[in-house]
């Protein structure tokens, strides 16, 4: 009896490949589900999305969207200045739970196993608790009781702390998905508002924010830098 051939599980890249001149074009062939890929990137994404919980062998991947969103706040949460100091730490703690960046407080969009966003969440009334297991490991690092973070949640609001698409699948509404599943979080926990923290110089992802719903509320200081406190009603949301 021969033995039977294990299908090669697919990934993201099996359905596109990349020129010398940084365009994109398509394999020819099927999904995982039969159907054909398509010829346009939007096709595909629409077919493949899913929407599910961050797991621990998400690390590696989540961590370096968390690193290119939040900067330098990554810097001030791990005490680190290397960029593999710094994705070490945030994938320990990614590891662990009961912290603001444990994978239990993440979605992420999965795009044929590839990682296309992620969307960091949770109750503004948590904050406190959920830094505290960073906030030990900063202090002893530093040997320095008196460090703190800056506020960045209402207490009464639903927080999104982070929310990163990757730059392959940026344009194709990921970012968008992901926040109504955000959205539809706090309903569920039966919160009123959303709010998340904007970079006052990336008008870019204000604009995004404001399309979908989101107001400035106020300014805040976070890392000695100003960003804009940004709020949506969730009575507007069907």
């Amino acid at each position: 009896m021969s033995k039977r051939t294990k299908l090669k599980k697919r990934k993201a890249t099996d359905y596109f490949e990349q020129d010398t001149d940084d365009n994109f074009y398509f394999i020819a062939g099927y999904t995982d589900g039969g159907a054909p890929y398509g010829t346009t990137r939007e096709e595909i994404i629409a077919e493949e999305l899913k929407i599910r919980g961050a797991v621990k062998k998400d690390a590696k991947k989540a961590v370096e969207l968390i690193h290119i969103a939040i900067t330098d706040i990554a810097e001030q949460l791990t005490g680190q200045t290397k960029k593999e100091n710094v994705r070490k730490t945030l994938s320990q703690f990614f590891c662990e739970d009961n912290n603001r960046l444990s994978y239990q407080n993440m979605i992420v969009a999965d795009l044929i196993g590839e990682i296309a966003g992620i969307i960091l969440t949770y109750p503004g009334e948590e904050a406190t608790r959920l830094d505290e297991p960073i906030l030990k490991r900063l202090r002893k690092k530093r040997r320095n009781e008196e460090i703190f973070f800056d506020k960045e949640a209402n207490e009464n609001d639903f927080y999104i702390d982070t929310l990163c698409v990757n730059d392959l699948y940026r344009g194709y509404g990921i970012g968008t998905i992901l926040l109504k599943e955000a959205e539809k979080m706090a309903i569920e926990k039966g919160y009123s508002r959303v709010s998340l923290n904007v970079a006052q110089d990336n008008q870019m992802a204000k604009k995004l924010y404001q399309r979908v719903g989101y107001s400035e509320e106020k300014v805040i200081q976070i890392n000695k830098h100003s960003y804009d406190y940004m709020v949506k009603n969730l009575k507007e949301v069907e």
